[in-house]
């Protein structure tokens, strides 16, 4: 193993030769424990509901809404329940706070679970405004806000506070201090989610914090970018495990190799929108439906892959032993021994998903067939036409396979391939020649000890840190 100082200089000391450079942020996930399994069904659901195609469906009665010098930073990432969702560190007040966020890419709006908060967790941590000397309360008639989830609902009221994450600070941030907070929505050390997406779909109709830091000219480029780590596959995972690095300012070179390939945003930015124009499954061609159809949200925020009912069927339809699932509805299973490999184009390259993360694990106890991470996003009926709603919902599934660059100006998100460092992956190809066959067997040694590197090297960031 390559030496503590060898390792923490092949990551940091890009990030800190000069002062305009990228702040980059360790990254922790959240690890599914050996007795708790994914919910399909209620991941599927939460999805369905954050893009508008089901209703939600909460567990509490909420009202509905009415009415300095240029620098980047490297932020810490936990992975929660093994890949399940990623969480970075911010601080919040005078003198601050500090707590643990989803980084989601999906949404628009910060809050925090505060002190009032009936329906919280007792051991989630909460904002205690009382304490800080810099808290204002809004006075305005709207200040009471509902934010709707697939799995839940928070709902609160708006405020205005000090910031920091990763040593960039907004003086007067507007967030929402939440007081209810539906059963099961966050669980661990998790106290709010952080929206990283833009202004245009915020239910607090504010600017995100990562816009306002943009917009000020505090980042060095208008660029964030995610390197997220894989726990699948590894025996007796932690519930928290490192789980990247997110870099507010720029990007991290240690962490891929080869050129960005940057994709223009299909839409209006308000979710980071790609359209998505190709997929291999096993080296061969599945035809997407063009035109509003491939619009895809690439989203942080969420575990699976989700797109249009006849497009997901064509994709299933190309794999071996495949067939709908009678557990879980949308979704699809197909023997547990078998890889499948898929490969994702947003206008250029081919990105490949490693069969690790294509597989959710046995549908059942004992199964021995496996659930497939595409699923039915739309269940037979697409978003209307022309709505600039996505219809594919890209997630971690994807995104844990590639360095995610999201830009600004001009608006793009941008891929690359993982470096040795990073844990590496698949090497993009041009279509149908990736390579990337569908067959028997397990993973392989060279796989293996890239998720090993994975760990060793963002262990090394956040002692650092």
């Amino acid at each position: 193993m390559a030496p503590r100082s060898l390792a923490l200089t092949l990551l940091l000391l890009p990030t800190l030769a000069v002062v305009a450079d990228p702040i980059h942020v360790p990254l922790s996930r959240r690890s599914r424990t050996s007795n708790r399994t994914l919910d399909l069904s209620g991941e599927a659901h939460r999805l369905r509901v954050k893009y508008g195609f089901a209703a939600p469906n909460d567990t509490l009665a909420f009202p509905r809404r009415a009415g300095k010098r240029a620098n980047s930073a490297g932020i810490p990432v936990v992975n929660q329940d093994s890949d399940s969702s990623y969480f970075g560190s911010m601080t919040i007040g005078t003198p601050p706070q500090q707590f643990n966020v989803i980084l989601d890419t999906g949404s628009s709006d910060l809050w925090l679970a505060d002190t009032t908060c009936s329906t919280c967790p007792r051991a989630m941590p909460v904002f205690d405004s009382s304490k800080s000397t810099s808290f204002q309360a809004s006075n305005s008639l709207s200040s009471d806000v509902t934010i709707h989830y697939g799995s839940g609902a928070v709902a609160g009221t708006l405020a205005t506070d000090t910031v920091t994450m990763g040593g960039f600070t907004i003086p007067d941030q507007t967030f929402l201090t939440v007081d209810r907070l539906t059963s099961n929505l966050l669980d661990g050390t998790v106290s709010g989610i952080m929206g990283l997406a833009f202004d245009a779909i915020s239910s607090t109709r504010s600017t995100p914090f990562w816009q306002a830091l943009s917009q000020g000219g505090q980042l060095s480029t208008q660029e964030m970018s995610f390197w997220l780590t894989r726990v699948s596959g590894e025996k007796n995972p932690k519930t928290e495990e490192p789980g990247g690095v997110f870099t507010l300012g720029g990007t991290n070179s240690s962490l891929f190799t080869g050129d960005i390939e940057f994709n223009s945003l299909a839409d209006t930015p308000s979710f980071w929108l790609l359209s998505l124009s190709g997929a291999t499954v096993g080296g061969t061609a599945v035809k997407i439906t063009s035109g509003d159809s491939a619009l895809s949200a690439i989203d942080t925020g969420t575990t699976l892959l989700g797109g249009p009912s006849a497009d997901v069927a064509a994709i299933w339809a190309t794999v071996p032993g495949s067939a709908p699932s009678q557990v879980n509805q949308g979704f699809w299973t197909f023997p547990c021994e078998n890889e499948v490999n898929v490969s994702l184009s947003f206008g250029g390259k081919f990105w490949p998903i490693s069969s690790i993360d294509m597989n959710t694990g046995p549908e059942t106890p004992g199964s021995s067939n496996c659930a497939g991470a595409i699923f039915d996003l739309s269940l037979g009926t697409n978003i209307e036409s022309g709505t600039g709603n996505p219809n594919w919902v890209v997630g971690d599934t994807f995104l844990k396979n590639v360095y995610s660059v999201f830009r600004a100006s001009p608006a793009a998100v941008g891929f690359a391939q993982l470096s040795d460092a990073a844990g590496g992956s698949g090497a993009p190809s041009s279509g149908t020649d990736d390579n990337s066959g569908t067959h028997s067997g397990a993973v392989s040694t060279t796989a293996s000890s890239f998720f090993m590197l994975s760990s060793i090297f963002v262990t090394f960031v956040m002692l650092l840190l």
